[in-house]
């Protein structure tokens, strides 16, 4: 009789699945690749209705994917598998420099009688049949050339965007990463304008396979859906300040803020920046004390807004507060945007004060960037194909 009782109610359950035309969760934006280090990265997503997520993992090793059970991650908090739309799972555990394949799936909740019980549509993941799984590369101490692509200030123009990172320029062989320096939008109004201007066009060119890391820009701390920026971007402190270790080289990300002073009247009273800059500037404190910052071949800084004593608040701020401490941490370059224009400044500039040389990335252009053993290259390309190179001793 139990028995008889609970093949009526799983009947009942799929007629109500197929009465509300309930069906597998699809992807619709994503996946694309986040907070990636030598043993872990996350990859994020999402789906057109509420699901429960997971990603597989396989090794590059020539085998199918359904050789063997492949390890499964999943996306919880406190111990508890998310409900959503969108999803960020990370993957640990993994060997520094190695490819992997991954896949990543998703069962959609249709019913939650009495919210005792949760009842799932058919699973449904990325295609393993008719194409190859998603392939990526975790980070390296031992690679003796880092190369990343940045890019800063699109102010939502997706197609300058996917024009400068096409999926032909930006491939795994070319690019450890690509780095975003700030201001990919003008307000952050909606997760649609962010979907449609940063991450859509990203994921189209490269990042389902290319490691893709932010800093922010001022403009992404402004608009209603501000807040929500590093919901889509993770990173590995869990703040908009991060670094990335790879090849030897050290990267420290800075978030600057905002370029006003907090009580000006276009924030409408909604920032406090000052006191979240001091914060900051105690755990880069730690950051440039630590052996893994030290014994580092290489020293990188990226931050959006550049330093000036004599600058905007957020400039002054920034010179004030980080650049004492990164003067004494054997920076080796520091890279920035904001300015919209191409900007070299000589270490032992008065008005950075910096003793690091500082460039600033001009608007709607491509930065490629390659560390090698002695020296640090960049080229500059915009959207009319103009160059800019310059080489930076290492110290």
């Amino acid at each position: 009789m139990r028995r008889f009782i609970a093949l009526t109610f799983a009947l009942c359950i799929a007629t109500f699945a197929a009465a509300e035309g309930i069906k597998a969760p699809k992807i619709i934006v994503g996946p694309y690749i986040q907070a990636c280090s030598r043993s872990e990265f996350t990859v994020v997503w999402q789906t057109d209705c509420d699901a429960v997520s997971w990603v597989e993992v396989a090794p590059d090793d020539g085998t199918h994917f359904y050789n063997t059970a492949r390890e499964q991650f999943f996306h919880t908090v406190h111990g508890r598998r998310v409900v959503g739309r969108w999803h960020k799972v990370k993957v640990t555990g993994l060997d520094a420099g190695t490819s992997y394949r991954y896949r990543v799936l998703n069962k959609a909740v249709f019913l939650n009688p009495k919210n005792d019980r949760l009842y799932y549509s058919e699973g449904k993941g990325s295609d393993v049949y008719r194409r190859k799984p998603y392939l990526m590369r975790t980070l390296s101490d031992k690679a003796q050339t880092v190369r990343f692509a940045m890019g800063n200030d699109f102010h939502d123009k997706p197609e300058v965007l996917e024009q400068l990172f096409s999926k032909e320029i930006i491939t795994p062989k070319k690019y450890d990463f690509v780095l975003y320096n700030g201001d990919m939008v003008s307000i952050l109004a909606s997760e649609e304008q962010l979907v449609q201007s940063v991450i859509a066009p990203s994921v189209a060119q490269f990042a389902t396979q290319v490691p893709l890391y932010i800093a922010r820009g001022n403009h992404e701390t402004r608009g209603e859906h501000a807040a929500a920026f590093y919901d889509y971007f993770p990173t590995s402190t869990g703040q908009p300040y991060y670094t990335i270790s790879h090849g030897g080289v050290f990267f420290i990300v800075l978030d600057g803020g905002e370029d006003k002073p907090d009580n000006d009247i276009e924030y409408y009273d909604l920032v406090r920046f000052d006191n979240y800059r001091k914060q900051e500037a105690e755990w880069l404190k730690e950051v440039v004390n630590s052996q893994e910052c030290k014994n580092a071949r290489a020293r990188v800084v990226i931050i959006h807004i550049p330093p000036s004593s004599s600058g905007w608040h957020g400039e002054a701020e920034i010179a004030r507060l980080f650049i004492p401490i990164l003067n004494s941490a054997n920076i080796d370059l520091m890279l920035c945007g904001h300015i919209h224009e191409y900007r070299f400044s000589e270490a032992g500039d008065a008005i950075c004060g910096s003793n690091f040389p500082i460039v600033c990335n001009p608007n709607r252009a491509r930065m490629d960037v390659e560390v090698g053993t002695d020296k640090i290259v960049y080229k500059i390309t915009n959207a009319n194909a103009e160059e800019i190179t310059n080489e930076i001793s290492i110290k």
